[in-house]
């Protein structure tokens, strides 16, 4: 029997088959349906949801010295979070096999860049492993631990937006119980000293050479002849958009292993067509190691390496043919994204807008939405905890030239536990003059819902003892923390006030529980305009809800959209907006 899986779904599946026993994560898209997955294998393996990157990553591989088969998994961007322990594992090498898998995301659905991590791999000379499809996605991850055993390394699993989230038919294997391996001892192995790191770089470099020669024989790079016109080296998603572009006839090298690059293989692919093209999505990371090898190729100056690829967007840029458009007569209305009805962080982002002379410095979550009209709100969008640390910078650098702006710094909750508490630190010991405000809404709310240190709940849904941002904030120094429900306008408002005023650390906690939260249960009515009240003035519409609209001259609140709360109904200067029951 065949399953209809996402490639996250698939990974899931490959990890139970092979045997893995530990696995920690951090939530990231388009990652986090991985681990998502996982606790219906409870009963063989541990599963859980970590404070962040690093500490999954040390979780996983700690497990792996311990001599179990492990995995950790994050998006693209939470790789450079955890490149720390990546890059010493390389060295250490592992006892049991060491999987992690980067999701990145190509077009940037839900990113702040679209970097290609396939050069991680380079950098940290560990072996990369690129699934095309889901049932390469399961089959490769079995592979992907034998080489780690095999060859004593890390193995980075890189898969795309578009390999992550697609569905195509899996054939489920069983499990293999992978005995644990012996734990001894070693400290000349696990120990990266400068003095044992010495010693370990040649075994690293001796280790990639004979992975490269296996990569010549080994099943997940196969060859497909054509009639040898032309050739195609291409891997991952981009495999597939090829596949569609080019003519029956062309020859396919179709690469699992892509680090290192099993040249020997590709050389002898070279020399059995005429024309040969390197097509991956992204950077030249491939091309550019081809081309260095004195092989002719055709590559990035025809593919773009700016955003996802598909067979329209190759078709056009490898032989000139533009995509069939069909031109609707009904142009669709923009519809930007924007924080949901009775979304609790409105309040907050709604009360900041008047202050004009208030820098906000952002940060990665459902809040970064308060930066978009008609809330304007946030200033800076970097990276997750920088909404505190840049913010510490700012206030530095405004402090050092005279300029009398007050910061306020945000982050959420899980944000909080990820990287803002190292920020919370940084404002504190060297008394950077802002305020840091956790958004606490309970959950982590981007990537879906997954809970987190503060959540009170793990991956299987198990009470577990909740860490109390208060408590975390006030041991840190911060002798005032003003904890606010953000949709009370006048209270937040009040709190704000009182924490830029004040002369001791203050530090501001706008709590309350996403109303997506499906284990809690929320009192919601609907709000409604008395046309007879109203002027159309427009206030309500700052609020930026997208239950509000404006019909005939009059605001209109839809009554299928809103939850009753009440934020527009604190701004209508007429009091023309009322909640009413459910």
């Amino acid at each position: 029997m065949k399953h209809l899986l996402s490639g996250n779904e698939a990974i899931a599946r490959g990890a139970y088959e092979a045997g893995v026993k530990v696995c920690s994560a951090y939530p990231g898209t388009p990652s986090t349906e991985i681990f998502e997955q996982l606790p219906q294998y409870q009963d063989e393996l541990y599963c859980e949801w970590a404070p962040n990157e690093k500490v999954a990553t040390e979780v996983a591989y700690g497990a792996a010295i311990a001599g179990v088969r492990s995995l950790c998994a994050m998006k693209h961007v939470g790789l450079n979070v955890a490149a720390d322990p990546v890059f010493t594992a390389s060295y250490n090498g592992v006892n049991g096999g060491f999987v992690v898998v980067t999701a990145d995301d190509p077009s940037m659905h839900s990113s702040q860049n679209e970097q290609d991590n396939r050069y991680y791999a380079r950098f940290a000379k560990i072996a990369l492993i690129e699934p095309s499809d889901s049932q390469e996605c399961k089959d490769f991850m079995r592979t992907a631990y034998e080489i780690s055993e095999k060859f004593d390394m890390p193995v980075l699993f890189r898969t795309t937006t578009r390999v992550s989230h697609s569905k195509s038919l899996v054939e489920f294997g069983k499990r293999t119980e992978v005995p644990p391996r012996p734990y001894v001892k070693n400290v000349a192995k696990n120990d990266c000293a400068p003095g044992y790191a010495y010693q370990k770089h040649p075994k690293v470099e001796k280790m990639l050479k004979a992975l490269e020669e296996y990569g010549n024989t080994c099943p997940l790079n196969r060859v497909e002849p054509g009639d040898g016109e032309v050739g195609v080296i291409t891997a991952s998603i981009a495999y597939q958009y090829a596949k569609d572009v080019f003519p029956e006839g062309t020859s396919f090298l179709k690469l699992g292993l892509t680090n290192p690059l099993p040249m020997d293989l590709i050389r002898d692919f070279a020399s059995k067509v005429r024309t040969l093209y390197v097509v991956e999505e992204l950077e030249g990371f491939m091309e550019e190691q081809i081309r260095a090898a004195g092989i002719p190729c055709i590559g990035k100056e025809k593919i773009s390496n700016l955003y996802e690829l598909n067979p329209q967007r190759l078709r056009q840029m490898l032989f000139g043919i533009e995509p069939e458009t069909k031109q609707l007569k009904v142009k669709a209305v923009s519809r930007p994204p924007a924080l949901c009805p009775g979304c609790p962080h409105r309040g907050f982002f709604y009360t900041m807008s008047k202050r004009k002379d208030t820098v906000i410095a952002g940060d990665i979550g459902c809040y970064t939405l308060g930066g978009t009209a008609p809330l304007n709100s946030l200033d800076t969008c970097i990276c997750m905890g920088a909404g505190f640390s840049a913010g510490a910078g700012m206030a530095r650098a405004f402090a050092m030239t005279g300029r009398k702006k007050k910061v306020f710094g945000v982050v959420g909750d899980s944000t909080f536990f990820h990287s803002g508490m190292t920020g919370a630190a940084e404002i504190i010991y060297n008394r950077a003059n802002m305020v840091p405000v956790v958004l606490d809404n309970h959950i982590t709310g981007m990537t879906g819902h997954q809970d987190n240190p503060g959540s009170g709940y793990t991956l299987q849904g198990e009470a577990a003892d909740a860490i109390a941002i208060e408590d975390v904030l006030r041991a840190f120094g911060y002798q005032k923390v003003l904890i606010v429900d953000p949709q009370d306008l006048s209270a937040m408002e009040k709190a704000a006030d009182e924490a830029e005023a004040s002369e001791v650390p203050a530090a501001i906690i706008a709590r309350r529980p996403c109303l997506l939260i499906k284990r809690m249960k929320h009192d919601t009515g609907s709000c409604a305009v008395d046309p007879d009240k109203c002027i159309g003035c427009r206030s309500c519409l700052k609020v930026g809800c997208p239950a509000i609209m404006i019909r005939g001259g009059k605001a209109f609140i839809d009554a299928g959209q809103c939850v009753g709360c009440t934020v527009c109904a604190q701004v209508c200067p007429k009091k023309a907006i009322a909640g009413k029951e459910s």
